[in-house]
């Protein structure tokens, strides 16, 4: 993972509540960049979805779901 740490500092700036989702396993996004984003955005709101890689939301896909409809109605 590179550190950009002025593009991490402008995440500061996103006021917007951010719903942040991957697999604990995923490598076409690195699972340790989703823990990056989410500690950089101000209002995150993370989700890590055991035993899955990048398809987790077709893993999980009623778990999924209910989570961003309790996002979004939140």
């Amino acid at each position: 993972m590179r550190d950009d740490s002025s593009r991490l500092q402008r995440l500061a700036n996103i006021k917007q509540s951010v719903l942040v989702a991957n697999g604990d396993n995923d490598e076409m996004v690195p699972t340790e960049n989703t823990y990056l984003l989410a500690q950089h955005l101000p209002i995150a709101k993370l989700s890590i979805y055991p035993d899955a890689r990048h398809g987790f939301l077709f893993q999980y896909p009623v778990e999924f779901g209910a989570e961003v409809n309790a996002f979004l109605g939140s």
